[in-house]
């Protein structure tokens, strides 16, 4: 168990930094080889967080063992292939788990095999070595996509939740999609047999009908919460049990107003997809489940951020509330959050548009110490850009925090050139490890 020990007088000092100062920017990949980086995934290690993974499509690979500052730029390989969709994630031991998406065969979507299974791949020494990876899923010729995993910092255990499409793309009626769950220990070798979680079924078109966005978390002793999308509702469901079992019917802990599908200027396609995490710290929010989301409930030209919380294990929700913080009529859009399992505070990055300068776009960071009852915004970017609707952008961002320190993780373009950066945000936080 994690045990914390903060003083007033480093979280004043953060605070009055977060509100006033701007962080400094490294770009992390700029490479123009290979498929152009988008959709980043970061981790910090809880063992020692000087040590941070990133990732980006299709098969990036990146390593950091100052705590962000410089990057040794690689590439995964696995017997499964890789084909993008990546997600990072640390257990308390220094070990990481990469997951991605099946190409086996190597020829794209000139196959039938590619997005065969989820691929899992581990390594404790990131840089030098990673398994050659397990194949969670396959069925079939059914298609496995839009994976995201979660690991218990008590034990090492993962979780991992994606969508199964009967046939991606497919417009039949008799063709649907599901949230599937597996598990694994800390080791992850063997995974349990993945078993669908949601009650309703979705269609394949990849779009609002189509159940998507389930991102699961761990609770404080072990329990699994999960959310995702389903038209204009948001679905959540949980595990008291490590996946074992799960609700009957499924609770709608919030509506996503016109769907998870968003049009946003410039951008060539971009969703509002939930993102369910759990305060695990020794804070007095501990236990407190969170959703993170954006939708359109204000006007299709007023994209804006969103969480609802739940302090009674997500039985009952709590109204929206808006994230971001300026006045009506801007963009926010791929949102994602932690919380920190030191600290308990919640961190939510986002692209955004309040400059009021057309589609340029710039990197914001929200953050709350009360619970999320007030967030507090800061632009983290150092250069604004104006995307290019033609060039394919990713379908999210990420952040990673651990006891003070925050790596937001996002794509930039300029000129048509994609890149991948984070910021450096730190503050001092004692605590005893694991």
């Amino acid at each position: 168990m994690v045990q914390k020990s903060l003083t007033i007088l480093s979280c004043l000092l953060f605070l009055s930094q977060f509100a006033w100062s701007q962080f400094t920017n490294v770009i992390i990949d700029d490479s123009s080889e290979g498929y152009p980086p988008c959709e980043p995934s970061i981790a910090i290690s809880p063992s020692n967080p000087d040590v941070i993974v990133a990732g980006a499509i299709l098969d990036k690979l990146y390593t950091s063992n100052d705590g962000g500052k410089t990057w040794k730029v690689d590439r995964i390989e696995s017997k499964y292939g890789v084909f993008g969709d990546p997600c990072v994630v640390a257990g308390p031991k220094g070990e990481f788990h990469y997951f991605h998406l099946s190409d086996p065969e190597g020829k794209g979507w000139s196959h039938q095999s590619l997005l065969d299974r989820i691929v899992a791949q581990r390594s404790c020494k990131p840089e030098k070595k990673w398994s050659k990876g397990v194949g969670i899923g396959l069925n079939g010729d059914r298609d496995q996509d839009k994976e995201w995993a979660s690991v218990d910092l008590r034990n090492g255990n993962v979780a991992l939740t994606w969508t199964e499409f009967q046939k991606y793309g497919s417009s039949e009626a008799s063709d649907s999609t599901f949230i599937l769950f597996s598990s694994t220990n800390s080791k992850a070798k063997k995974w349990s047999e993945p078993v669908r979680i949601n009650k309703y079924a979705g269609d394949c078109k990849d779009g609002d009908l189509t159940v998507e966005g389930a991102v699961p978390c761990f609770g404080p002793d072990g329990e699994i919460y999960v959310s995702w999308a389903l038209d204009q509702t948001i679905w959540f469901d949980r595990s008291m049990d490590g996946g074992k079992s799960w609700l009957t019917n499924d609770i709608p802990a919030t509506t996503i107003a016109g769907g998870w599908d968003l049009h946003i200027p410039g951008i060539m396609r971009a969703n509002g997809m939930p993102v369910t995490k759990c305060d695990v710290s020794q804070s007095e929010f501990r236990g407190s489940i969170y959703i993170n989301w954006s939708d359109q409930k204000n006007g299709e030209d007023d994209t804006d951020v969103w969480l609802v919380k739940s302090d009674d294990g997500g039985i009952n929700w709590s109204e929206p509330f808006r994230v971001n913080d300026d006045g009506p009529g801007n963009h926010q859009f791929f949102t994602w959050m932690d919380v920190d399992p030191i600290t308990g505070f919640i961190y939510i990055v986002f692209y955004d548009r309040r400059s009021g300068n057309g589609n340029e776009t710039d990197v914001y960071l929200a953050m709350s110490t009360d619970g999320g009852d007030s967030f507090k915004n800061i632009k983290i970017s150092e250069q604004s850009f104006t995307p290019n609707g033609l060039v394919f952008f990713g379908d999210y961002n990420n952040i990673s925090a651990f006891a003070g320190r925050v790596r937001p993780i996002w794509t930039h373009m300029e000129k048509g050139k994609l890149s991948i950066r984070t910021a450096l945000i730190d503050y001092p936080v004692k605590y005893v490890g694991f």
